[in-house]
């Protein structure tokens, strides 16, 4: 599948800010960056740092006054729609190096929280079985309602409230996936068929050897995503970074199949 992508920000700053930005489709993984151009205007500094895990290089920017990112690519998705049931679980001494860290708590899924309820609601299923039984329980019983979140909001919380937006939905999926001692993380993602359209996030689990996309919203799949970054959780992932405070004038997002 191919996809056409646009991003634009338009942020005012009061004062000199030092950002991070992360809007660019990564190259690899399932996914081609046929055509991309990026325009940020004339920053006061500008600097790209190395991803650690190869996907995505973050962005640093120093910039006044305004911030105007403008992002275009063509994408090509070799990302088939697999059946997650069919898929094993890797056993916990034979997982690799890169996928270790993804069974941890982090900031904002403390999935040391969630073992009882996963014993009790999902024990009697394996592997990708379970991730499928975990991801329709989320889809069915929660409610997408936009503003409902805050930057404080955690896994917990989501679960208990039983709303959120995409980002709730994917750390739930996530501590979930965690106390079942399934790695997993979260990807930020261009997808088609999110509404609002905005960046997507989602959750991404380790079955059979291999990072398998996860969409608790029930609203994209993995063949119609282009992924952008990915890290332990909300965190990690944030399209914009501000280590001041600023004001959004004007964002858009746009994702077509072509």
């Amino acid at each position: 599948m191919k996809l056409e992508i646009s991003a634009s920000l338009n942020y005012r700053l009061s004062e000199p800010v030092d950002l991070m930005l992360q809007i660019e489709a990564a190259n690899g993984g399932g996914q081609r960056v046929e055509d991309a151009s990026l325009d940020l205007g004339e920053p006061e500094s500008i600097s790209r740092v190395p991803a650690p895990d190869g996907i995505c290089d973050p962005i640093w920017l120093r910039a006044e006054g305004t911030l105007r990112a403008e992002y275009r690519a063509r994408v090509v998705v070799d990302r088939p729609d697999i059946d997650l049931a069919s898929l094993a679980e890797v056993p916990l001494h034979r997982l690799p190096a890169e996928a270790v860290p993804y069974l941890n708590e982090s900031r904002y899924c403390p999935s040391n929280k969630f073992h009882a309820f996963v014993d009790r609601r999902f024990g009697e299923l394996e592997g990708g079985a379970k991730i499928v039984r975990m991801r329709d329980w989320i889809e069915s019983r929660f409610t997408y309602v936009a503003g409902t979140s805050t930057i404080d909001t955690g896994a917990l919380d989501s679960f208990v409230e039983r709303r959120g937006v995409c980002r709730d939905y994917a750390h739930v999926m996530i501590a979930l996936a965690r106390a079942a001692h399934i790695p997993a993380r979260m990807a930020s993602v261009y997808a088609l068929g999110v509404r609002p359209m905005d960046f997507h996030a989602v959750a991404e689990v380790y079955l059979d050897g291999d990072w398998h996309m996860v969409d608790a919203t029930g609203m994209t799949r993995p063949s119609g995503c282009a992924r952008i970054c990915i890290g332990r959780d909300a965190a990690d992932i944030a399209f914009l970074t501000a280590y001041r405070e600023i004001q959004l004038v004007e964002q858009s997002v746009t994702v077509e199949k072509v």
